[in-house]
Order: structure tokens, then C-alpha cells, then sequence
């Protein structure tokens, strides 16, 4: 199995992506971690060395996304403590190729703050209003550990700065300003408003 990977993972290099199947599957390498669990607020480690191992871990996450159907997934979500993770904004398109982020640092924003509305796969089915910067400069290495830069704004650069959060253990209900819209929703679907570590 190890060496199959390593042939797919050469391969997957020589193309420039990881070659992931976008169709959801039933039983999934890893579940998701939902709010209340104390794993999604420990930072994450930055990841020294780019290998095999940290290939089959993104490829296994974003086969995770795919199979909750979401746009986004970071490793702390899978209860793996590690900066990594993983963006498709085009789940329709198996041509698309998804987006591999590691060790990712914001650099710079601009463009203005701007408010829309968030939902999480570790928070499933609550969807709140958040105010992020709408433009971010990013610095990552990609899944075969070359350094990379981009300027992302509109729903990616939403998309990179929640995952982002995830890795420095804040949740995107903890960004929530309208608290009586906050406790509606989780309450609504479960969840305790004592789990959210709001940041002021």
C-alpha cells in the first residue's frame, strides 16, 4: 500500500496536483470533530519536513470533504495537530483542481472588511454572519513542499482565512457578533453557547 502511494504521489507530482476522486464516498478515512470537542482549540505544529505522509494525509482529508460535501477542511478538524489544509471551491468540477496549503501565513490584507455569511463542517448546519478582510495575501508551501504565494479575495480568501483559524484553534462562531442570532442557531442544531470562545 505504502509503495502504490509513493508511485501515485510521484505521479500526482509530475502533474503538478493530488490526484483525489471528488465523488463522496460512504465511509470515509476520517471523521470530523464538532464543536465541544477540545481538539479543534489546540494550535497547530508547523509541519518541518513535506513527505509521503503528509501527501496521504491531505489527500485522505480532502476524500474526508468531499465525503461531507464541504469546501474546506484544515487538520485540526480530523484531530491531526498539524498546519495543513485543504480548499475546493469547484466540488462539481473533477477537472479543478483543490487547493493544498501548508504551514500558510497571512502576509497582508486589504480590500476592505466585508460581512457574509459562514457555516462549518465541525458546526453542521448553523450558518452565521462573520466580518473578514475580503482581500489576503498568502504564503504556503504546496503538497509537494515548493513555496508558494497568492492573492485570494471573495470566497476564497473567506475560505482560507476560516481554515486558517482553525489551525490557531478559533472556530468561526467564536468571530459571531450578533449574539442573539448566535445562541438561536446553535441551539437550533445542538450545540452550547459555552463552547464558543468569543473573540472580542
Amino acid at each position: 500500500m505504502a509503495n502504490s502511494f509513493a508511485k501515485l504521489a510521484r505521479s500526482a507530482e509530475l502533474s503538478g496536483r493530488l490526484q483525489v476522486s471528488k465523488e463522496p464516498i460512504e465511509n470515509p478515512p476520517y471523521d470530523i470533530h464538532k464543536l465541544g470537542d477540545e481538539v479543534l482549540r489546540k494550535p497547530a505544529r508547523r509541519i518541518g519536513k513535506v513527505d509521503d505522509a503528509v501527501r496521504k494525509l491531505a489527500t485522505d482529508m480532502l476524500v474526508s470533504m468531499y465525503a461531507a460535501k464541504g469546501i474546506g477542511l484544515a487538520a485540526p478538524q480530523i484531530g491531526v495537530n498539524q498546519q495543513l489544509l485543504v480548499i475546493d471551491l469547484e466540488l462539481e468540477d473533477p477537472s479543478s483542481p483543490p487547493l493544498v496549503l501548508i504551514n500558510p501565513e497571512i502576509t497582508s490584507v486589504g480590500g476592505g472588511l466585508c460581512t457574509y455569511e459562514e457555516g462549518c463542517l465541525s458546526i453542521p448546519g448553523v450558518y452565521l454572519d462573520v466580518v473578514r478582510p475580503s482581500v489576503v495575501d498568502v504564503s504556503y508551501r504546496d503538497a509537494f513542499g515548493r513555496p508558494k504565494r497568492m492573492k485570494a479575495d471573495g470566497l476564497m480568501a473567506r475560505c482560507i482565512q476560516h481554515e486558517m483559524d482553525h489551525l490557531n484553534g478559533v472556530l468561526f462562531v467564536d468571530r459571531v457578533t450578533d449574539e442573539e442570532k448566535l445562541v438561536e442557531g446553535l441551539n437550533e442544531k445542538g450545540f452550547n453557547r459555552s463552547d464558543v470562545h468569543t473573540i472580542a
